[in-house]
C-alpha cells in the first residue's frame, strides 16, 4: 500500500500513521510512468484522463500511476480509476487487492463518501482477514464520521458513525485505529448530547418546560459522561423552579453541586436556588434522587 496513502492519511487524522510503505523509489518510478501513460493519452495535458486502454501495462505501473495522481496531481478523482482498472484488469491478483483499498481511500479523499464506503465494504468482505481489513473497517466509519453535520440537523449519520467506530473497536481493538476510533467515538457522541441541549434550549426558552426537561434528562440518564451534563442539571433547575417543582429543582442542584462544584453552571444554579430562598439538597423522591444514589452513594438498588 502506498506511502502517499499514509502521509496523507496523517493530513486528517493526527491519531492515525496510515498505511503500509512502498519502496523509496516508488515516487520516481510512478514519475516514469506518468509520462507513458500521458503519452498513451495521445500527449494531451489532461493527467485526469484515463488512456482508453491499459492492456499493455502491468498492475503495479498502473497501480502506480494511480498512486501519482493523489501524490502530486491531487486530483483522487483521476487515481479511483487507475485503482479501478487494476481490479478490473488484473483480478485476485495481490497489486488487486491493494487497489481496492486504495479505491476507498481514493474515494474518501474526494468526500464521495458512499462510494467510499462502497470499496471499503467489498475490501471487508473479499479480505477479511487481511491485515488492511483494519483500515478498511475504519475508513467505513470514517465515511460516516466525517459527515457529521452542524447540531441542529438530523443525527442519523451520527449514530451510524457510532455503531461503525464501535465496529472497529471491539473487532480491533489493538490496532492504531481503535486508538483513533475511541477518541471519534467520545466526540460523536457528545455531539449526540448537544443535539439534546440544543432542542432543550429551545423548549425552555419558549416556556415548554415539561418538554425541555424530557431533553435535559436524556443527557442526564444517557449522555452523562459528555461535557453538557453540567448545563443539563442546570437548566433543569431553572425548567423545574419554573413549574415550581422545588424538591426536584433542589436535588438536581445537589447533583450538580457534587459532582460540578466549580463549574459556572453550578453557580447560576444556586443563585437560582438562592433567590427562591431554597438551597441545593436531596429532596422527594423522583428520577433524580434515583440518578443521586446511583451517582453519587452507589446504591444501585
Amino acid at each position: 500500500m502506498g506511502v502517499q496513502a499514509r502521509a496523507a492519511q496523517s493530513n486528517f487524522d493526527g491519531q492515525v500513521a496510515g498505511m503500509a510503505g512502498i519502496r523509496s523509489a516508488g515516487s520516481l518510478v510512478a514519475v516514469a510512468l506518468s509520462v507513458g501513460l500521458l503519452a498513451g493519452c495521445g500527449g494531451g495535458g489532461d493527467t485526469s484522463k484515463v488512456p482508453e486502454s491499459l492492456e499493455s501495462f502491468t498492475a503495479e505501473e498502473i497501480y502506480k500511476r494511480g498512486e501519482y495522481e493523489l501524490e502530486n496531481t491531487r486530483k483522487p478523482e483521476a487515481a479511483v480509476k487507475y485503482f479501478s482498472e487494476v481490479e478490473r484488469l488484473y483480478p485476485y491478483s495481490e497489486w488487486a487487492k491493494r487497489a481496492l483499498i486504495m479505491q476507498a481511500y481514493s474515494y474518501h479523499r474526494a468526500r464521495d463518501y458512499e462510494e467510499a464506503r462502497g470499496a471499503a465494504q467489498r475490501f471487508i468482505d473479499t479480505y477479511p482477514g487481511d491485515e488492511d481489513a483494519a483500515y478498511a473497517k475504519y475508513l467505513l466509519a470514517l465515511s460516516y464520521y466525517d459527515q457529521i453535520d452542524e447540531v441542529g440537523r438530523d443525527q442519523g449519520l451520527t449514530f451510524q458513525s457510532l455503531q461503525a467506530l464501535r465496529e472497529v473497536i471491539e473487532q480491533y481493538p489493538d490496532s492504531e485505529y481503535a486508538r483513533s476510533s475511541i477518541l471519534k467515538f467520545d466526540l460523536a457522541f457528545d455531539h449526540l448530547a448537544a443535539k439534546e441541549m440544543e432542542i432543550g434550549r429551545y423548549y425552555l426558552k419558549r416556556g415548554h418546560y415539561s418538554a425541555a426537561i424530557n431533553r435535559f434528562r436524556v443527557v442526564v440518564e444517557d449522555y452523562q459522561t459528555t461535557t453538557h451534563t453540567p448545563e443539563a442539571l442546570m437548566r433543569l433547575v431553572e425548567a423545574y423552579l419554573a413549574l415550581g417543582l422545588n424538591n426536584e429543582a433542589q436535588t438536581a442542584g445537589a447533583i450538580l453541586g457534587h459532582n460540578f462544584r466549580s463549574s459556572p453552571f453550578y453557580l447560576d444554579a444556586y443563585a437560582q436556588l438562592r433567590g427562591a430562598g431554597l438551597a441545593p439538597a436531596v429532596a422527594g423522591d423522583s428520577w433524580l434522587t434515583a440518578v443521586y444514589r446511583q451517582v453519587i452513594q452507589g446504591k444501585w438498588l
